[in-house]
């Protein structure tokens, strides 16, 4: 029995060796193989070195037409950008253009409004300077005085201011009252239609004089007073 045991772990421990005997052989073998390889004479180089692959030649005829390609898109594409360019230029040539034609004209047009406004003005104190043209004399003085109170709103009449001139200092705009009671107490009345100065000041009518005796501001405070207190001129046919 221990016989047999010894035989099976000999049998074991022989194979084992066999095995690497067997791989040291395969490998010396490889070798030889491998320096039988290279030719008599010839520098010894190691396997690794031999074994490095040759350098793969390419055709560059592709490589060529790549580049012409590339090359073909990018002056298009550089054409392209100049031509909108160009385009932006010209269209902001032609914004500028176009503003300026409308500023031009809308300049022309408030140049063209002022002159006819100007000329509309002219004409209305053309209108004006020949509509007060009134000639100096009682009938100029009256008749100016009732376009001014016209104007303010206050009631008159041709009849009734001339009635009222004649009584109180028969058409004199220089007439001044020195006996009676106005006088007496230092205020005597003054001018056509015969107004003391504090009547005058108080009913003086904007746009005329402001002196007494000037006939047409004479009868203009005196209409004024009057439409206050007797509802017009006209109402009046004494001493007021």
């Amino acid at each position: 029995m221990p016989k047999n045991i010894f035989s099976r772990v000999q049998s074991r421990s022989l194979t084992r060796h066999h095995k690497i005997a067997m791989a040291g052989v395969a490998t010396l073998g490889a070798a030889a193989i491998g320096f039988s390889a290279v030719p008599s004479g010839a520098s010894t180089k190691t396997t690794t070195e031999a074994a490095q692959p040759a350098a793969v030649a390419y055709s560059t005829q592709q490589i060529k037409d790549v580049k012409a390609s590339v090359t073909d898109q990018m002056a298009g594409a550089s054409l392209k950008a100049e031509q909108i360019a160009a385009k932006k230029k010209a269209d902001a040539a032609a914004a500028a253009k176009k503003k300026a034609a409308a500023e031009a004209a809308k300049k022309k047009a408030e140049a063209a409004r002022q002159a006819k406004e100007a000329a509309s003005r002219a004409a209305k104190r053309a209108e004006a300077k020949k509509a007060v043209s009134y000639p100096n004399n009682l009938d100029g003085w009256i008749r100016e005085s009732l376009a001014i109170l016209k104007k303010n709103d206050i009631p008159a009449s041709y009849d009734g201011i001339h009635r009222n001139i004649m009584r109180e200092s028969s058409g004199n705009p220089k007439a001044i009252n020195n006996w009676d009671i106005n006088a007496i107490n230092g205020i005597p009345s003054k001018g056509l239609l015969q107004v003391i100065p504090p009547t005058f000041k108080t009913w003086h009518v904007p746009g005329t004089s402001w002196d007494i005796y000037d006939p047409v501001a004479n009868i203009t405070a005196a209409c004024n007073y009057a439409a206050d207190k007797y509802g017009s001129m006209d109402n009046v046919d004494s001493a007021y």
